[in-house]
């Protein structure tokens, strides 16, 4: 049923002021009666009761008209300063509500209980300004994946000069000579027995200092030194770290670049008197196919102590990792990269790009 009244113009005019009202300011709040008013979508007039909790923000200030004057962007949000916690009678009493945890503060984004979430304010597609709340990001830089992922060293055979690493094992009885031909250590302190042909003859006239700065390489071809290691006859490369006497350690990360083969390290580190300290071997190292921008290369990340003596670094190889190869996945199927004396590899200390 369809109810029609006529209205006199001065009630027309009565009304019309009432939806203007509303229309402008989006809701005409009354204090004294609890009610705001608003028109819904087919124009008619509502009235609603006003919660406790839109009573108060309806009573907060709005931000100053100095910093609502211009637009704003999340990163430039202004958090509004205060005094103490609202609703504090004394803020000098020692409470947990006056003097928060500084730890669970941080993690509530410095919002005591009770106070105005940060805003920022903006101006919309019609240029009407906007006031927005926001909650602070309080997640850590790793969380937020702006810190690197922590290194991951790389496994390997490590032997150590003052206890050497290589488990002790005993021939089966009638075959003393078993673990020697299948090439098993059978005892004793293997870096002794390196040590025994290494490394004060070596020479280290056509060094290479430690650059800290950035990443740098060294090449070892038909001009580099050769020495008969224990493990085998090789090229090998000095590398000086005198200059980092005063870091206790530090990572190292190491490239061996391909082309036409790889070169497979073994390292050793030497003190002062060039006697080893520590001989790293076996590294596992992951090979990273090429890209059109760069050639494919194992990747290694070893630990330097130069606080524990280590004053050279020496880059060999082995005749055991001369005859294997390298073998990847492609789309034409396996390929295999030879394991060759000849390559460039690439040192860089962790963290320093």
């Amino acid at each position: 049923m369809t109810i029609r009244a006529r209205m006199t113009s001065s009630a027309w005019l009565l009304v019309t002021a009432v939806l203007a009202g509303c229309q402008v300011g989006g809701s005409t709040v009354s204090d004294r009666e609890g009610y705001f008013t608003w028109v819904d979508e087919q124009g008619r007039v509502r009235h609603s009761p006003i919660a406790k909790s839109e009573q108060k923000r309806a009573s907060e200030p709005e931000p100053p008209v100095a910093e609502s004057a211009r637009a704003r962007s999340p990163d430039t949000a202004r958090t509004p300063s205060r005094t103490g916690p609202e609703g504090d009678a004394d803020a000098s009493e020692y409470t947990l509500e006056n003097y928060p945890d500084a730890s669970q503060l941080a993690k509530d984004g410095y919002i005591r209980p009770g106070q105005r979430q940060p805003y920022f304010t903006w101006r919309d597609s019609e240029g009407n300004l906007r006031v927005s709340y926001f909650q602070p990001d309080t997640r850590s830089d790793a969380d937020k994946g702006r810190a690197p992922a922590p290194v991951e060293l790389t496994p390997a055979s490590v032997y150590h000069a003052k206890a050497g690493s290589a488990p002790v094992r005993t021939a089966p009885e009638g075959e003393p000579d078993a673990f020697a031909v299948l090439g098993i250590d059978s005892g004793g302190d293997f870096l002794e027995r390196f040590s025994a042909t290494c490394c004060a003859a070596l020479d280290t006239d056509d060094h290479e200092d430690w650059h800290e700065a950035s990443e740098f390489g060294i090449d070892l071809d038909e001009a580099s030194p050769w020495h008969d290691f224990l493990s085998g006859r090789s090229p090998y490369h000095a590398i000086a770290l005198s200059g980092l006497a005063d870091r206790p350690d530090f990572i190292l990360r190491l490239r061996s670049y391909a082309d036409d083969g790889v070169f497979v390290p073994s390292l050793v580190f030497l003190d002062r008197n060039l006697k080893p300290v520590r001989l790293v071997t076996d590294l596992v190292s992951p090979f990273t196919p090429e890209t059109w921008s760069r050639r494919g290369f194992l990747e290694a990340w070893v630990p330097v102590f130069p606080g524990q003596g280590e004053r050279w670094l020496v880059v060999f190889t082995r005749d055991e990792d001369l005859v294997g190869q390298t073998v990847l996945e492609t789309r034409r199927g396996p390929k295999a990269i030879p394991h060759v004396t000849r390559g460039e590899l690439g040192l860089r200390m962790a963290g320093s790009d």
